[in-house]
């Protein structure tokens, strides 16, 4: 027989105790397992002692921030991270994303909303997994298995999102792409603002510089140009 899958392990970082029960409590009916931490220092010390395949961050800890959380995360580990934030003005949003956070809930949140997105992106990793073609643009290449890019040769430091859009283009070269699409096709969410394209497309731009050329499509999207 053979053994049973392991369950995918979240770590919730929160210093509300409550609410970290309750969003094990909706994580757990969906067969994940959940670990907690009250603060950063506790997340660090958690992921180091263990297996995590996604992390759910709050950003206003005692402490060490959220935003640096995910900055000490990002050092070693390329899991998932969504933020929880009680800021509703986008430029947290868009500093969390620039960190390397893969997506955010503001505050206050219905934990099922949480719940699907935590599946969304579980979903997500799983199908980058299986893909194996190795993708290539000019001198830029692509490896969707190992998550790594690499230009002439040299590894570049992408973060998640990042990564994501820049494979999505490279599958369709020269044709273009609505925000709405690259959302969809690329990180399989629908419900942020299509705004967090264009972050994640300056970020390309500026580490890729002019070995890609990104074309804008006003009031469309973008494309990315063959070389």
């Amino acid at each position: 027989m053979a053994a049973a899958q392991a369950k995918a392990r979240i770590l919730v970082v929160d210093d509300e105790r409550a609410l970290r029960h309750l969003l094990e409590v909706y994580l757990a009916k969906e067969g994940l397992e959940v670990l907690e931490a009250a603060d950063g220092e506790q997340a660090l010390s958690v992921l180091a002692a263990g297996r995590v395949d996604l992390a759910v961050v709050d950003v206003m800890l005692p402490g060490m921030d959220g935003f640096e959380v995910v900055r000490r995360i990002r050092a070693q580990s390329a899991i998932p991270i969504i933020l929880l934030t009680a800021r509703g003005e986008e430029t947290s949003r868009v500093a969390g994303l620039e960190i390397g956070a893969d997506d955010y809930v503001v505050k206050p949140f219905s934990a099922p909303e949480v719940v699907a997105r935590v599946r969304a992106h579980l979903r997500r990793e799983h199908g980058f997994a299986e893909q194996t073609p190795v993708l290539r643009v000019g001198a830029i290449e692509i490896d969707p298995a190992s998550r790594r890019c690499t230009l002439r040769g040299q590894p570049v430091e992408l973060t998640r999102r990042e990564f994501d859009l820049l494979a999505v283009m490279a599958q369709n070269v020269g044709l273009a792409l609505s925000r709405d699409q690259l959302l969809d096709a690329g990180w399989d969410i629908s419900y942020v603002s299509p705004k967090t394209v264009d972050v994640h497309v300056a970020g390309l731009r500026r580490k890729l510089g002019d070995a890609i050329t990104i074309s804008t499509l006003r009031g469309t999207g973008y494309r990315l140009e063959g070389r």
